[in-house]
This record gives structure tokens, sequence and C-alpha cells, in this order.
């Protein structure tokens, strides 16, 4: 279980995954030996999606859950299944890895209702498992109250269920707190980067001067400890700050060379897709995409497209190719690299207009990529089987692929 205060809830579980009308079929490699866990039997890929302007390569696309309340993040346990939250309900989902023969089970597991207060942008957002999971069976969440944004804790027990007559309520407990909270803007995302250590995005809280302000917790990339504490090697050895100049980064993702790239939402005219470094200043707001001069304050983003076509919240790597999940320009942009960190020719983009707003985009184990929609999220338009988890499989062979 989930250590917390335990009351009963009335809210139903979600339904099992649906495969969408099978267009190709393709066959998954075996997962790899380094992976921990079985992960779920997964659903005929129901399609295939060649990337525009890529030059070649396919995609199998599996729905592996459907009917979803705006699911925020997502974090894969030793065992196979992931957690996934929900931003508006504060559930704490868990997707397989019991699975049937459509597709990994589906269910509630934990209520954070209690600890948060949804509203516009904020809610229950990023999650992350701790890299020794087996050992500390430690989850973070990021998630706004009424007072503010803050990363807490939560013990995750390995028989936890969860029951619609008996689903625990539970509080984490904040180890990071004022990270300035609005309507807007409140970043959210959580990973562990290579390092071992946490790294957490924020939103300015639509205060464009909080980005630049070394002091505010707004509008910057943090980088803690598991007690949230500012990680030993940051710029500034007292503070959580590893960047600053953001306006609102929602996704991080490390190549194999341990460089750390994200995504971050302009304002009317540019999104940006940044390799971080620590302490360097991205220029918000006094910058919106690439500065119109070079300008030694400010680095210039990797990557910028016009909003209408992006608004990229999630992030994941696969080998060297960076994937956006875009929720405006509903689509995915898959932008390939090089060692040196910079692009290989142009980016592409998949998945255009085929499931609506896009949310979160990760890597799972076996190398394959996990995507949840955001349709019901207030600002999509909500097909029947709404808001919805998304595998894709990209060509190449090897484990996760076809």
């Amino acid at each position: 279980m989930i250590r917390g205060h335990r009351r009963p809830a009335t809210r139903a579980l979600l339904a099992g995954a649906l495969v969408f009308p099978l267009l190709t079929a393709c066959s998954f490699g075996p997962p790899s030996e380094e992976q921990a866990g079985s992960p779920p039997r997964f659903p005929t890929p129901s399609g295939s999606v060649a990337p525009r302007g890529s030059g070649g390569g396919e995609a199998a696309v599996t729905v592996l859950a459907r009917g979803l309340d705006v699911p925020w993040g997502i974090g894969f346990l030793p065992d196979g299944g992931a957690l996934v939250t929900e931003r508006d309900t504060g559930r704490l989902l868990k997707v397989g890895p019991e699975s049937d023969r459509t597709g990994p089970r589906v269910r509630a597991i934990a209520d954070l209702s209690d600890a948060i207060e949804p509203g516009g942008e904020g809610g229950l957002l990023g999650i992350a498992v701790s890299p020794d999971f087996k050992a500390d069976s430690a989850v973070f969440v990021y998630y706004t109250t009424p007072e503010d944004n803050r990363v807490g804790r939560l013990t995750l027990t390995e028989n936890q269920q969860g029951t619609t007559e008996d689903l625990p309520k539970v509080t984490p407990e904040p180890i990071l707190t004022g990270i300035p909270r609005s309507g807007v803007h409140n970043g959210g995302r959580l990973a562990f980067g290579p390092d071992g250590f946490l790294y957490a995005t924020t939103g300015d809280g639509s205060d464009g001067d909080l980005a630049q302000d070394p002091k505010s917790l707004g509008g910057k990339i943090l980088r803690i400890t598991r007690d949230g504490k500012p990680a030993e090697g940051n710029p500034d050895a007292a503070s959580p700050v590893w960047s600053l100049g953001h306006r609102n980064v929602q996704g991080l993702a490390w190549d194999d060379r341990k460089r750390l790239y994200a995504t971050e939402f302009g304002q009317d005219t540019f999104d940006e897709l940044n390799v971080i470094e620590p302490g360097k200043n991205y220029g918000w707001p006094a910058v919106e995409g690439t500065p119109p001069s070079p300008n030694p304050a400010f680095t210039a983003p990797l990557v910028t497209w016009p909003t209408d076509e992006a608004s990229c919240s999630g992030l994941a790597m696969v080998e060297r190719t960076l994937v956006a999940a875009c929720l405006k320009g509903q689509r995915l942009w898959l932008v390939e690299t090089t060692e040196q960190g910079t692009v290989f020719g142009s980016p592409s983009e998949a998945l255009t207009g085929q499931f609506g707003r896009l949310r979160t985009a990760i890597t799972a184990p076996d190398g394959s990529v996990w995507i949840s929609t955001s349709n019901t999220d207030g600002r999509g338009t909500p097909a029947a089987d709404d808001d919805r988890i998304i595998r894709l499989v990209f060509s190449g062979g090897g484990a996760g692929k076809i």
C-alpha cells in the first residue's frame, strides 16, 4: 500500500486498454536483459506511421489505455508497470504489468486529491520513480497546493492494489516547497538524471521577472537530492537552481553522453528545444526564441518552432532521436542529434492531428516511447475514448523496436 491515511473512495476504476482499428501488423523484439521485471503484454499494434520529412523510417502505434482524465506524468516501476498521474482528479494510476488479451490492466491505486488544488494548468503533475525503488519504495510527485507548487515523496509498497471501495487517501511528504504557482506556467516535470539527482522543471508563475531572479524557484530547472536539498555540484552550492531564464519547461531528456535537453513553451512566437548547461541563462523574458543578435548573456535554443506547430510538453530520447510531444501543435517532433549534441538534418513530424493534444513523452525500459494525450484538459476536443496512453515502437530492430 501507499503509506497514508485511508478513507473510502467512490471513484470508479478505469477500463482496460483498447486497440484502435488494425492497419498494419508488426512484431516486437524481446526486452533487453537489463530490464527489471516483466513488461505488460501489449495489444497488437494498431497502425504504423512514417514521420513526415524524415526520409524514411516507421513506428508501430498501439493504444494501451483509454478513458483517462488529463494524464500528466508517467514513471516506470521495476515490475514492468507504469505509474500515471491525473492532473485534475489527483489520482495515481498503475498501468500493468498485469494484462489480458486486450492489453495492460489499468487501475487507480491512490487518491492525492486532498493534497492538491487543481485549476488551470495546476494539479497533480510530474512523477519520478526512485532509481533505488526496490530498496526504498520511493516515488516523487510535483503538485499544486493553494499556496505553491512543490515536490513531495510517497512510499509505495509492493502489495498496493487499491479498490473502488477503499482507495487510499494520501498526502505526500513535501521535500521542496515555495515554487511559484499560477493558473498557467506551473512547469511540473520530474525526472532522475544519470547522476542520480532529481530534476524538476518550474514555470514563471505568470511573472516573467521571476525567471531572472536567482532567489526565486520560478522559471528554472532545479536539481535536488532525494531529500529536497541542493544537489552537489550545483552552480550555487546553497541553491537548487541548475539553470534559469525559462518561461515554462515541461520536458526533460538525456542522451548517452549525459547531455540534458529540455522543451520550453514560448509566448506567442517561438517554442524552444534547449541543451541545458549548469548556470546558463536561457533569456526569458528578455528573449523568446533565438536572440535577434548574439548575446553572450543568454544561451540560444537548439531548435525553435512556431507556437501553432509545437507547444511541446514531454520529451523522450530514443538512441539519438529526441521525441517531443506537442499540445497546440498536436504532433510529435522528431529531432535527430549528433554526438556533439547538435541537430542532424531537419526535424520531422509524426502523428500530426491523429490523437489531438500530446502531453507526455517518456522512454520505457524496453526502448519504446509512451505518449499521453491531453484532450480532456479544457483546451482540446476529446474523442469518445480520450484521454489515452499510446505506445510507439520505432523501426530498427532490438527491444522495443520493429
